[in-house]
Parts: C-alpha cells; structure tokens; sequence
C-alpha cells in the first residue's frame, strides 16, 4: 500500500475513534431500553375514573437485562390496600428491533396473564443513554372499553417517568385521557 493510502486510512480510522461514542454507534431504542436496567424505586399513582382523582403509591421497581439485547424482565412491587395486599407484576418485553415492536406478556397473581404488542418510537434523538423520551402505542382495552393506547417514558438521568394515557375507540372524539403515571429514581445497578 503507498505510504499516501496508508496516512489516509490512519487519519480516516483516527477520527472515528476520536468521536463521541453517540456518534460512532447511534442510540437507538434497543440500546436505550437497555439503559433502564437496575432497581428503581418511586410512586405510582393512577386515576379514578368515577371520582376524577389521582391516587398514589410507593412503588419499586427491577428491570433484569435478558442478555439477548432485546428482553427486558421488569417486576414491579407495590401495596395495593387491605384488601389486596402487596401486588407483584412480571413483565417480559421483547423487542423486534427491525420493526420497533415490542411484544410484553404480563403477570400478576389472581389474574389472567395479558399480551400486548406496541410501536415503539422515540420523541426526538436522544441527547444521550441517560436522557430520551420514548412512546409506545397499542390498541387494547381499557376500563373494559376498546382503547388506543399511549404510554411515554421519560428518562432524565437517574429520573424515570413513564406516563400512561387512553383514547376510548368507542365514542366519535380523539381525547387522551391521562391514566396512571409512575416516577422512579434509580437506586442501584
């Protein structure tokens, strides 16, 4: 190879591995899925249809890394009242990353297990693995309605909130009804 070919391949291969990370290798959704594992802890609260009010308790959250870079085991904990009791949800998501789809199947002792498919999307580029915002869009059911689906994940840092909201498919109007929420901070690996 002429001496002139080789300085151009150096200084090519150079500034490459002179960028940003972000820049090399771009954050993508399956990547940045990646970044909400570790133990979280927080609130939920949801909404009250018939009484219009917001409700909320402590949550805490793991989301397992499945090793495969597209499973997310997440199991959510939290105290449902005296007459629940303590509630544990599993969820298994799995990520098509060709088509943004994310396929979950979730647990919860006393109820029938529930698969749901959704569109993953992000908002706007990622500033980076630590700061995004994510929306996942489904039709389901909701209240016992049919339902559109939107569920946003905002990740500021060690700050996650995750906003569900609903649009009843059964009535002529497009409103989004804001449904329950959650805010955690990440309190370990």
């Amino acid at each position: 190879m002429p001496r002139t070919a080789l300085l151009a391949v150096l200084a090519a291969s150079l500034m490459t591995i002179s960028q940003p990370a972000a820049a090399r290798d771009p954050l993508d959704i399956a990547a940045l899925r990646l970044t909400t594992a570790g133990a979280w802890e927080g609130k939920l609260e949801y909404r009250d249809y018939q009484a219009d009010r917001w409700f909320g308790i402590p949550m805490k959250v793991r989301i397992e890394d499945g090793a495969d870079g597209v499973t997310l085991i997440r199991k959510a904990d939290f105290d449902d009242g005296p007459r629940v009791g303590n509630v544990r949800i599993t969820t298994v998501e799995l990520l098509d990353a060709a088509t943004g789809k994310e396929t979950s199947a979730s647990f919860r002792k006393g109820r029938e297990a529930s698969l749901e498919t959704s569109s993953l999307r992000l908002a706007a580029p990622p500033v980076d693995a630590t700061h995004w915002t994510m929306i996942a869009e489904a039709d389901g059911r909701d209240d016992d309605r049919p339902a559109r689906l939107r569920v946003t994940t905002v990740r500021d840092g060690d700050r996650m909130t995750t906003l569900k909201e609903v649009d009843f498919l059964d009535d002529a109007a497009e409103t989004w009804i804001q449904r329950n929420r959650s805010t955690l901070t990440r309190v370990g690996g």
